[in-house]
């Protein structure tokens, strides 16, 4: 079990007091107390108060390299001692962009520092290009922290509106004047995708999607789906964005975008490309990048191309990500996921779940989530307390259990995957337990 969390106390009711809600991001809140992370190596991490556990957050899947990965740390060291800032070009630029090329299709590619960065100056070139206002986005879908997507996202089911028309609803600090742009339509459905393009024939930009929806454990694409949105996007006239923020360079070597084949206008990579240091990129066909090339739209940014985040992306194509990596994930991950359904249904707990690549979920639930209002119907309680198991078993999750799947490493092995299968198996075990009391206290009060 996990040991007491005093000084992660300690620091909260501290950073409160100048930082708001005492943490650098909202999503690094959590119950009872943010824990304080003091160091991590490999896939392992410890917080300040000494607790160890085995990091399968992975920094909400940027870290796939584990801590201190020795290729990471001597491409940073190096650079780290001939300056770090510029804000002009490095050659370590060429050789990330050239094995982007390689690994997604796409001809061109520029390079910023976030995802919310790479899916923002996406939009603008959507727009630009087409000379259009409207765009399409996914129901639920997060897309980065600017106004144009901040449309439709976390909302309970009472809040989506209509299936057939759901609202327009803008996050916070959003006017509705700029939601009012926003095209939305649920994951997997290609009739109201068409729909919506009729509607508005002639209007719409284009559509900026996960290609496997991530926020909501993992929602995959079902047959024909991609592809039936990039026949639509192109007869009407309208560019095409995935979103590979999460899924790029983790569940696949090229992507989504390689492992289901289907090639759109434009990729947005960040957070695993970076290897633990910020990061954003942007790929597109040469059509598209044209803009850029011409002048016609400023891809712009002071820290775009920094040195030492090129450095690291280069070390992390080159020597991280291996053939030998995807292959120690694949094996690494099948294990994990066909263990814990197994047992979980060994407890009579009903579960789905998908692995590809470095990622891993599982979903309590005996119905499988097509889209964002089906997920939003299954048990936050217990999400939540599968976190808390896992915590305590010394397995380090995201925060949000129910939205977020795990990510490995190059560093996890099966070694790593058995604490956490182990934990799985107490969790079916505890669930079990729960519903045979609710049972008993039924029988005893319909009696009475």
């Amino acid at each position: 079990m996990i040991g007491k969390v005093h000084r992660s106390k300690e620091f909260h009711n501290r950073a409160v007091k100048s930082v708001p809600g005492g943490v650098p991001s909202s999503w690094a809140s959590s119950r009872p107390v943010p824990i304080w992370i003091d160091r991590g190596d490999g896939a392992y991490l410890w917080d300040v108060d000494g607790n160890q556990f085995i990091d399968f957050h992975a920094g909400y899947g940027a870290n796939i390299a584990g801590h201190g990965n020795p290729a990471i740390v001597r491409a940073v060291q190096q650079r780290v001692t001939q300056g770090t800032h510029f804000a002009q070009p490095s050659a370590d630029m060429i050789d990330v962009a050239e094995m982007l090329v390689q690994r997604f299709g796409l001809p061109k590619w520029r390079f910023n520092n976030s995802g919310s960065e790479s899916t923002m100056d996406a939009i603008h070139l959507m727009r630009e290009f087409t000379g259009r206002d409207l765009i399409v986005k996914i129901e639920g879908s997060y897309n980065g922290h600017h106004d144009s997507v901040l449309v439709s996202i976390f909302r309970s089911a009472d809040d989506l509106g209509p299936q057939e028309n759901p609202w327009l609803t803008p996050g916070e600090g959003v006017p509705q004047d700029v939601a009012n742009l926003v095209r939305i339509v649920p994951y997997n459905d290609l009739a109201a995708l068409e729909r919506v393009f009729l509607e508005h024939e002639g209007l719409i930009a284009g559509m900026i999607l996960e290609p496997m929806m991530m926020n909501a454990g993992i929602i995959v694409p079902q047959d024909g789906f991609l592809q039936g949105i990039r026949d639509i996007t192109r007869k009407h006239g309208a560019l095409l964005v995935f979103d590979e923020v999460k899924t790029g360079l983790v569940v696949h070597p090229g992507g989504a975008t390689k492992l289901f084949g289907v090639t759109p206008d434009l990729v947005c990579l960040a957070k695993a490309l970076g290897g633990g240091i910020p990061c954003g990129a942007i790929g597109g066909t040469n059509e598209v990048m044209a803009l850029i090339d011409e002048g016609r739209y400023s891809q712009v940014g002071t820290f775009n191309g920094n040195p030492l985040t090129m450095a690291s992306a280069k070390a992390m194509l080159s020597e991280v990500l291996t053939s030998d990596a995807y292959a120690q994930a694949d094996a690494v991950g099948s294990y994990i996921l066909q263990n814990s359904l197994d047992a979980l249904k060994s407890h009579g707990q009903p579960a789905y779940g998908y692995h590809f690549g470095f990622k891993v979920c599982v979903v309590f639930s005996a119905e499988v989530a097509t889209n964002y209002r089906k997920f939003l119907t299954f048990n936050t309680a217990v999400s939540h307390l599968h976190f808390l198991k896992q915590f305590n078993g010394g397995v380090f999750l995201p925060p949000w259990g129910k939205s977020e799947s795990i990510t490995m490493s190059v560093a996890h092995t099966k070694q790593h995957a058995d604490q956490w299968i182990a934990n799985m198996d107490e969790f079916g075990r505890t669930l079990a337990q729960l519903e045979d009391r609710a049972s008993a206290d039924f029988a005893v009060g319909s009696y009475n």
